[in-house]
């Protein structure tokens, strides 16, 4: 006897749960469904223009503060309400956050009020510390608070409105040529229309480079919110900043002879009725000479010795040392010549005993001279003379000057050749170096056309304009073509509603024997113009008839009179 094993099956799910969308189409297949379905549908459509009227009239919203602790966050908030601007608190981040317009003004309003005031920043962040972290982390949490020390002092110029510094310290090695030396970036926001000068910028450079152990000034990378590089390292070798240089100090020319011709032609033509223009081509070419000169020198020092004629034909003899039992030899007197003017007395050494052993008193005549060697020294004057030009020598100007003409009326030459003289006595006119002034009238263009400002379409008020305006299409055009139709076909229903009550039977119903309209009420005109059908019309004239006899016979007198016409 075998046993057939059935496979188990899965119940299978009720009917109503077996086919969502069908039970669904039966739902609002339902009378009362379908009857209150367009009521439905334009509340929908009703909430859906609300929804993107609040979407679209709320302004776009900026973070105003990140991070902050549970205090800080309620006196934020409690500021912001008494000053009458809207805030919210996003739930996930715990961002406060403003509209987008009212960003400065709330900024301005807790600046001036020290909110937040519990921040941390610098040093404070190691006091949240947590024990048992390593040393990386440490080491991370150092560098953060030093960068946030840093950044406040930087913010303390008056120029600079944030700052962030960003410092890279690479870890120190035990080994000499593996040691890498830190650098450090700053990243500057400005207030709005100022600028650093270089001094300032060296003045940040240095104050980073000081505050980090073997950092140098040529690490430190300065730029400002722009993306602009404000460091400018010392490369005095390379041609960029030497033709920098060039045009600075062309430029600081320049405008010293435009402040010159400003307070000249002020009080003459007015503050707004001229323009000046100067161009100065600068010779700023660094020149560098030196010179030595000698002059004829004197005789400081003289040293040697002589010979006279005829002293190797008596040679010496006799007994060493009996010099004087011999009669001296016979000499002859001869007068010293005068010593040279430019040597002085002094100069001129005493002569050296000569081979024979004798000294003369004065200088030998060269006659009686065999031979001589002598060595001389001379005093020589020296002049040393060093001349060095510096750069800014003016080598051309060119300067350009435009008069307002006053009241639409051209100056007149004699005028304009006033000015120009004026302006050639400012500058400094030198015809030999090929100068050019020029004074010209001309009308300038309308000053309320060049201040007219930015375009109307970049205004700050167009956003909220074209947001209202958006919302308020949209929600009307949401009720004209989807409340209005909705509308019109409830009201149709109910006049049907009203004819068939009227009728005591469903519209286009075939009409039957008898009056039609027996189990009716009143008939209006309205019915009858609004009827569909031929029956539905005869049902209804008779039920008409039947209601206002007196009506219905004066109107089929008035028809008959129409046809016998």
């Amino acid at each position: 006897m075998t046993t057939a094993v059935t496979p188990a099956v899965a119940p299978a799910l009720p009917e109503r749960f077996a086919n969502p969308l069908k039970q669904i189409g039966s739902l609002i297949a339902q009378p009362a469904v379908k009857r209150s379905l367009p009521l439905i549908l334009m509340i929908g459509l009703i909430a859906a223009a609300g929804l993107a009227w609040m979407m679209l009239s709320t302004p776009p919203q900026r973070t105003l503060f990140s991070g902050l602790p549970d205090a800080d966050k309620a006196a934020v908030v409690q500021a912001l309400d008494q000053a009458n601007i809207d805030n919210h608190i996003d739930n996930g981040t715990g961002a406060v956050t403003v509209a987008n317009d009212d960003y400065s003004r709330a900024r301005m309003l807790l600046a001036s009020q020290d909110l937040p005031k519990s921040a941390p920043g610098g040093y404070a962040i190691l006091d949240n510390l947590p024990m048992g972290v390593s040393r990386a982390v440490e080491g991370e949490r150092l560098r953060q608070a030093r960068e946030s020390e840093m950044a406040q002092s930087i913010e303390e110029i008056d120029a600079v409105a944030e700052a962030r510094v960003h410092l890279a310290m690479p870890e120190h090695s035990v080994f000499v040529r593996d040691q890498a030396a830190p650098s450090a970036s700053v990243i500057l926001k400005l207030q709005p229309g100022r600028a650093l000068s270089d001094a300032q910028v060296r003045s940040v450079v240095n104050l980073v480079a000081s505050s980090v152990p073997g950092m140098t000034p040529d690490a430190v990378t300065v730029v400002d919110q722009m993306g602009a590089l404000l460091t400018k390292h010392d490369g005095s070798g390379s041609s960029t900043a030497a033709g920098n240089e060039r045009i600075a100090f062309q430029q600081r020319v320049e405008d010293k002879y435009r402040q010159q011709l400003a307070q000249l032609l002020t009080p003459l033509v007015g503050a707004d009725n001229f323009s000046t223009e100067v161009q100065a081509e600068v010779n700023l070419d660094e020149t560098q000479a030196s010179s030595e000169s000698y002059n004829d020198g004197a005789l400081r020092a003289e040293q040697g010795n002589w010979t006279t004629k005829g002293s190797d034909t008596a040679p010496a003899g006799g007994i060493p040392g009996a010099l004087s039992n011999t009669p001296p030899p016979a000499s002859t007197i001869a007068a010293a010549a005068p010593p040279p003017a430019a040597a002085p007395a002094a100069a001129t050494p005493a002569p050296t005993a000569t081979a024979a052993g004798t000294t003369p008193a004065g200088p030998m005549p060269d006659a009686m001279k065999a031979s001589d060697n002598y060595s001389r020294d001379y005093a020589l004057g020296k002049q040393v003379s060093v001349t060095r030009q510096a750069p800014g020598e003016i080598k051309r100007l060119s300067v350009a000057v435009l008069l307002r003409q006053p009241d639409g009326k051209p100056r007149g030459k004699a005028e304009i050749a006033q000015i120009e003289q004026l302006v050639k006595a400012a500058v400094g006119y030198d015809a030999s170096r090929s100068d050019q002034v020029t004074v010209i009238s001309r009308s300038f263009a309308d000053a309320a056309e060049s201040d007219a400002g930015q375009p109307w379409y970049e205004a700050g008020w167009l956003p909220m304009v074209a947001r209202n305006v958006t919302a308020i299409l949209i929600a009307l055009l949401v009720l004209i073509l989807g409340v209005r139709p909705l509308s019109k076909a409830l009201l149709k229903k109910r006049e049907e509603a009203g004819v068939r009550a009227a009728l005591g039977r469903p519209i286009g119903s075939p009409q039957g024997g008898g009056d039609g309209g027996a189990h009716g009420g009143e008939v209006s005109i309205d019915m009858l113009e609004s009827s569909r059908g031929y029956d539905d019309r005869v049902g209804l004239v008779r039920g008409f008839t039947r209601d206002n006899p007196t009506r219905a016979a004066l109107a089929v007198r008035d028809m008959i009179k129409a046809d016998a016409e």
